[in-house]
């Protein structure tokens, strides 16, 4: 990696060996100076070093405030990597030189800009109790908020001396909406009699009231309203039993007054889309895994709320077609990031790396604790920090591999406070692949656990292979569908027994169709329906054609078949990127018997022909009649006017007019009939 920005290590006061040679090695014409108290009595050091000018890159996020401050007053930018609990503060630190180096140099990496979506709240709050404590939660923020309290069913509630703010009776039967923009729907809903002595009197109840507010309070102790309720904005659930957390979440309310930005998680395409056609489903993997309900069908396409999007990237992960995603960081920068880490990390003298990604929430914690209270990471460990782990799906998995990993471990939660169905897929659908292309068993699975000692005891025990003997190193670009295709053929390129056809389960996003050819009548229902082109047919002969590398096994094509011969069939074929379309039935069309125009399909018109002959009243006793069906859509219509063809066999009588009727009132008053 060749670069001039400034590279300052600090040993932190002498707890970690710097290995200042394999940090050169891997950040290759960087300026690479090492500090032993950088923050405090070697500051000027820093303060040196951003006037300069250049990039800067710290190997510390302990005292990234304190940097960054500077770095602001000297109009300069700087990136933060944490070199002292990822690989510093180790039982290994000795040699963790050449993973300092990759650390440092992936820190250096750029990011594309993150698009936002803006979300406003005016503080209308709903609180929703069933007793005295939701009216108490009221009190609390009403001074800063526009309250409401809804109480389900209530039992004794004192009447106030004075009403701060309205105390109501009802159930919530239904909830939609995010922060600003909720709307409830509210059963049994009553208004209290302004009358009411020692309790709370409520009049006449009615139900399906609506009601509009900013932000929900739910203090209900009930089922929560929404599905993943704590990715919900704007919705913040306490058990009314804990005082502390109803503190907690009253504190946050409170500050949810204003405008608020927040990331566009996914960028949606709906031209690429496959969930339907002609309102039949095809695709629903989004659909199924979106915990947040943030998606829903929407004519031949869905729709993403970004509003309600919590960014899990599930969808993204899972979309065969690239219509949805992620972009915090895009698959390509992601996957640039990783071809930076991989790399360096071989320039700098490491073998063997193991690849571990963590979220911060709980894998910055979780190996921080490692590191402080453990033996830390081992020095082949290269971990690397992704804002959701459920946002990687099968590309960046290949690239991993491709670029030199040995394995690659996703460190998750012992028990995930959401579903991560779609993690599952993306390590059951790479774990074959991985197998079917030389790479062995075991090399990509997930570390589920809360426990730092044991997640260093997992790794320490791991016995990671030799990575792959050809390694790449291709600059990923474009879509994710696109970035994927590469991914997947530099690793078969780069694999140690490449395999050109690879079997895969049931719902994966690569295959081929099998066709019933006696079967199929050349109908080309499902070359409409196919939403990627996979299916085509010709302009000249009655054909039906298929490109392997752009099916995404949607099924659109299986469900739509009248003659239901279509199958699917999962599989990678490495080779169908450069594959000519196959023909998968082709006929010799049938030329009209009057002008010898090429039409239809030859074996459709003759058994066509063969049923109605004789057979069907309309054609019943006239050749002629059944010739018609023998001549293309032009001739049909000259013939069946030249001839006065009537479809009902026998001349029809003439319609009947005013006149007729008049003259045959006019005969029977002369022949006296009534």
């Amino acid at each position: 990696m060749a670069d001039k920005r400034t590279v300052l290590v600090c040993s932190c006061e002498k707890t970690m060996p710097l290995d200042t040679d394999a940090i050169g090695r891997g950040c290759r014409g960087a300026r690479v100076q090492t500090a032993n108290h950088l923050c405090r009595a070697e500051i000027e050091r820093f303060r040196t070093a951003v006037a300069s000018g250049g990039a800067l890159t710290v190997g510390c996020t302990q005292e990234a405030p304190l940097f960054s401050e500077l770095a602001a007053e000297a109009g300069s930018t700087i990136s933060f990597a944490n070199v002292r609990e990822t690989a510093g503060w180790s039982a290994d630190a000795a040699k963790a030189g050449p993973k300092m180096a990759a650390l440092l140099a992936v820190a250096a990496e750029p990011l594309p800009d993150i698009p936002f979506v803006a979300m406003s709240s005016e503080g209308v709050a709903l609180i929703y109790g069933t007793d005295e404590r939701a009216i108490e939660a009221g009190r609390l923020l009403a001074d800063h908020l526009d309250i409401t309290v809804l109480v389900s069913r209530p039992k004794t509630l004192a009447a106030p001396r004075v009403t701060e703010f309205p105390v109501v009776k009802g159930t919530i039967r239904s909830a939609k909406g995010h922060l600003g923009a909720f709307e409830i729907t509210v059963d049994d809903y009553a208004v209290p009699a302004p009358s009411s002595r020692g309790a709370l009197e409520f009049g006449t109840s009615r139900n399906a009231a609506v009601s509009h507010c900013d932000l929900v309070l739910d203090l209900s102790g009930g089922a929560p309203l929404f599905s993943a309720p704590d990715l919900r904005d704007g919705y913040l659930r306490a058990d009314p039993g804990d005082p502390a957390a109803v503190l907690r979440a009253v504190l946050k309310a409170r500050d949810l007054v204003g405008t608020f930005d927040k990331p566009r998680y996914i960028t949606f395409t709906a031209d690429l889309c496959a969930h339907s056609r002609s309102k039949i489903v095809g695709c629903h993997r989004c659909l199924d895994l979106c915990p947040a309900g943030a998606i829903v069908p929407a004519g031949d396409h869905v729709a993403i709320d970004p509003q309600v999007c919590a960014g899990c990237g599930q969808c993204a992960a899972a979309c065969p077609t690239g219509a949805a995603a992620y972009a915090l960081p895009p698959a390509d920068a992601l996957i640039r990031k990783l071809r930076v880490l991989l790399s360096t990390y071989r320039e700098a003298g490491g073998a063997k790396p193991v690849v571990l990604l963590h979220d911060e929430a709980h894998g910055a914690e979780l190996i921080d604790a490692l590191a402080r209270h453990g033996d830390g990471l081992p020095a082949n460990v290269l971990p690397l920090a992704v804002n959701e782990l459920t946002q990687v799906g099968l590309e960046t998995v290949a690239a991993a591999f491709a670029y030199g990993a040995s394995a690659l471990r996703f460190l998750l939660r012992a028990r995930p406070r959401h579903d991560i169905a779609g993690l599952r897929r993306t390590i059951a659908l790479a774990d074959p692949v991985l197998r079917g292309l030389g790479f062995g068993d075991g090399r990509v699975a997930a570390i589920e656990t809360d426990d730092p000692d044991m997640l260093g005891e997992t790794l320490r025990t791991l016995a990671p292979l030799e990575p792959a003997p050809r390694l790449a190193s291709f600059m990923p670009a474009g879509g994710k569908r696109d970035v994927l295709r590469l991914a997947l053929r530099e690793l078969h390129r780069a694999s140690p027994a490449p395999s050109d056809i690879v079997p895969l389960s049931e719902g994966a996003p690569f295959g081929t169709v099998e066709l019933n050819v006696e079967g199929c009548t050349l109908c080309l229902a499902c070359v409409s329906a196919c939403p990627t082109g996979a299916l085509s047919a010709d302009t000249e002969r009655p054909m039906l054609r298929f490109t392997e590398d752009a099916c995404v096994q949607c099924g659109l094509c299986q469900a739509t078949c009248p003659e239901k011969v279509i199958t699917l069939k999962p599989q990678i074929d490495f080779h169908a990127a450069t594959a000519a379309a196959r023909v998968l039935k082709e006929e010799e069309p049938f030329a009209c018997i009057r002008c010898s125009k090429p039409f239809g399909v030859r074996s459709t018109i003759e058994r066509v022909s063969a049923k109605l002959e004789g057979k069907h009243w309309m054609f019943k006793g006239s050749a002629r009649r059944l010739d018609v069906i023998k001549m293309c859509e032009d001739c049909r219509v000259a013939v069946m006017a030249e001839e006065d063809f009537d479809p009902y066999g026998a001349p029809r009588p003439l319609p009947r007019t005013t006149d007729d009727y008049l003259r045959e009132r006019d005969r029977k008053a002369r022949d006296g009939e009534t």
